[in-house]
């Protein structure tokens, strides 16, 4: 139960970092590049998605449809406002964004954003593992864990140990992928 749970924890943690990564934008527009932008929208912040329609006609164009005309000057607050370096331009209807080319400049310092994103990613896999080995710990020293609600009896110390080095398989597997994530992102950045 504990693996599992272990294994669970670490799988939300690489879908949190595949999902930040998706706002780093790789020089072609995509939609995803606008979903961390929150818009007013009577008085409650709102996810962009959730009051306009989002599209990419070309590779360089995003192109926003508001589902009412009054709030196209908050949307275009909210994406100018973001740290997205994205300039929207408004016609009274709609909203585009076009997406310069990047920068080779612009390029290092994305890379270097990724590569932050995948470090939080691994520092987050590393504190569920040592949460689980303590919990392992605790469960040799006392038999029962409240947190798990696990009611162990007479838990042997190979099995711990045998847990523990389960629970570094999946860590390094974990971390592994984290790494191959960032390399396929760093590639799409760095590939002109």
């Amino acid at each position: 139960m504990i693996i599992d749970d272990t294994n669970e924890r670490m799988d939300k943690s690489i879908q949190f970092l595949v999902s930040e990564l998706k706002k780093i934008r790789a020089g072609k527009a995509m939609p995803s590049m606008l979903d961390g932008i929150m818009v007013e929208y009577y008085g409650a912040p709102t996810p962009l998605i959730q009051v306009a329609s989002i599209t990419t006609p070309d590779s360089r164009t995003i192109f926003i449809k508001p589902w009412e005309k009054t709030i196209i000057q908050d949307i275009e607050k909210a994406i100018t406002s973001s740290d997205l370096g994205l300039n929207p331009q408004n016609d009274g209807e709609n909203i585009i964004i076009n997406i310069p080319p990047l920068t080779e400049e612009r390029r290092m310092i994305l890379v270097k954003q990724i590569k932050g994103e995948g470090e939080k990613g691994k520092i987050s896999i590393r504190s569920v593992r040592k949460e689980s080995n303590e919990l392992m710990k605790k469960l040799s020293n006392e038999g029962v864990s409240e947190d798990a609600e696990i009611v162990a009896i007479d838990i042997s110390e190979d099995a711990i140990k045998d847990g523990e080095n389960e629970i570094q398989r999946i860590t390094d597997s974990k971390i592994n992928r984290v790494d191959e994530i960032i390399k396929s992102k760093e590639e799409e950045i760095t590939t002109i």
